[in-house]
């Protein structure tokens, strides 16, 4: 069941008041919102990393999630890291930090599933590599995207320098970070940052819509297409074929999902899939 109503402070409807800096909402068609609530703009301090993390790693292992929709609750997507927390953090102490990110975000990326974020306000430095670390971005027209480390004498670490160019290109990649120039979601839109804009407010209704969709189809062939197309943009024509052939061949020709999709088909009426 769904907890949230637009037009509120919080995302979800009502504030989060126990303290958590992470909230799960679990819907139907195997569809979980995780949002952040790290007031008041949601930065990436250690504490929401680690909750991340773990939840990440839980769903990972849930077989009957099919979509995950990321979120952050107040004005803002999330700001990124949190520099006063990296402020007072001692020499010894930035790698376990760097490398906390750096893995939280590629459990996320890794997941089997499709995940898509849910963007509105900012979504800058860190956040935008949280962003990057999904498959699918849907923001409303308030949002704002950027990469301004270099102008804290920084860099994106989380995957930015890795995952922004592969999705915009080189050199508009290397544009955002050389400048650190903010971009609305028209522009984020246009370049390809993102894959919808929707009116204000509108972005995690529009996402959870999309995850719903998402849901709703042949589970075991959704995650092998996500593979098939993830790892196959990082190899040879060659290799990308034969892992597309191999996905198909073992996991998806002799699933019952397969056989219940054409038997659908030919009798007219939706498909019931169960990710068999």
């Amino acid at each position: 069941m769904t907890c949230y109503e637009p037009g509120g402070g919080s995302r979800l409807g009502s504030p989060v008041t126990d303290g958590s800096v992470l909230r799960r909402v679990d819907e139907e068609d195997g569809v979980h919102l995780l949002v952040l609530n790290h007031p008041p703009v949601n930065t990436l301090a250690r504490a929401v990393l680690g909750s991340l993390r773990e939840e990440v790693d839980r769903l990972s292992t849930e077989p009957n999630v099919r979509a995950v929709v990321l979120a952050g609750d107040g004005a803002n997507f999330c700001a990124g890291a949190d520099l006063k927390e990296l402020a007072t953090l001692a020499p010894a102490e930035v790698p376990e930090v760097l490398a906390a990110g750096v893995r939280t975000l590629s459990a996320l990326a890794a997941l089997p599933v499709p995940t898509i974020a849910a963007i509105h306000g900012f979504a800058v430095g860190g956040g935008l590599e949280l962003a990057l670390a999904c498959d699918l971005r849907v923001a409303d027209d308030s949002a704002k995207f950027g990469a301004p480390e270099v102008g804290y004498g920084l860099i994106p670490a989380y995957g930015g320098t890795q995952r922004l160019p592969r999705l915009v290109g080189p050199a508009k990649a290397k544009e955002l970070v050389f400048t650190g120039t903010l971009l609305t979601s028209a522009e984020a839109l246009r370049i390809g940052l993102v894959n919808k804009v929707v009116s204000g407010g509108q972005e995690l209704r529009a996402a959870r819509d999309l995850a719903h969709t998402i849901g709703q189809r042949a589970p075991l062939a959704v995650r092998a297409a996500k593979r098939a197309i993830t790892e196959g943009a990082e190899a040879e024509l060659a290799a990308g074929l034969a892992l597309e052939s191999r996905l198909f061949l073992e996991g998806v020709a002799p699933s019952a999902d397969l056989a219940e999709g054409i038997r659908a088909f030919g009798e007219r009426r939706p498909p019931r899939f169960t990710g068999s």
